[in-house]
């Protein structure tokens, strides 16, 4: 079974910041699919169903960022069959990224993950939400809500990620990441 796992934190005055579009995306994969997150143990709320003859499950955890990994300490996951999906700084604005292992880049969901896990093998679809600004402290920034004129962007990047998660599944790791991470979607056309 493949565990989609995006990450977040639970509470509704989270639910729209750029940390939560881990869990936005899980969101739009449930509804998509028709997997309802209906399920709550081991702090996280699931589904489980079949996608493409592929049995999977859909999981958010409902502990806060900084202990995501918790959830799956219980779980017998072995890291391939583990796509986590997470918002990332080093990424720009409203790009997808698909990464197979690999470190943290300071992101305290991805640490509790590899603490969990005794490892980082698994897949990463990753959400571009850019730095922020000199003034700005990064724990305000990935607390904060998107400004409103960003949330076309928000909304097709959500979409992006949900196709990511897809193409994973059906078509590969390696084939999500050479159309994902090809550098031309960096330019935007004129």
């Amino acid at each position: 079974m493949k565990l989609i796992y995006g990450l977040g934190n639970p509470g509704d005055q989270y639910k729209y910041t750029r940390h939560n579009l881990g869990f936005l995306v899980a969101d739009l994969l449930s509804e998509k699919w028709r997997i309802p997150l209906k399920t709550k143990k081991n702090c996280m709320i699931y589904g489980k169903g079949t996608v493409d003859r592929t049995p999977v499950m859909i999981a958010k955890p409902y502990t806060y960022m900084n202990l995501s990994g918790e959830p799956l300490k219980t779980m017998n996951i072995d890291p391939g069959d583990l796509i986590v999906i997470h918002d990332d700084m080093d990424i720009p604005f409203g790009l997808v990224r698909v990464k197979s292992g690999g470190g943290t880049g300071g992101h305290k969901g991805l640490i509790s993950l590899v603490d969990a896990l005794s490892g980082g093998g698994f897949v990463r679809v990753r959400c571009g939400i850019g730095r922020p600004g000199i003034s700005c402290d990064a724990s305000d920034y990935v607390l904060g809500h998107f400004a409103k004129e960003d949330l076309s962007v928000v909304r097709s990047q959500i979409e992006d990620a949900a196709s990511a998660v897809e193409m994973c599944l059906r078509d590969g790791v390696t084939r999500a990441m050479n159309v994902y991470n090809r550098r031309e979607r960096d330019i935007p056309s004129t």
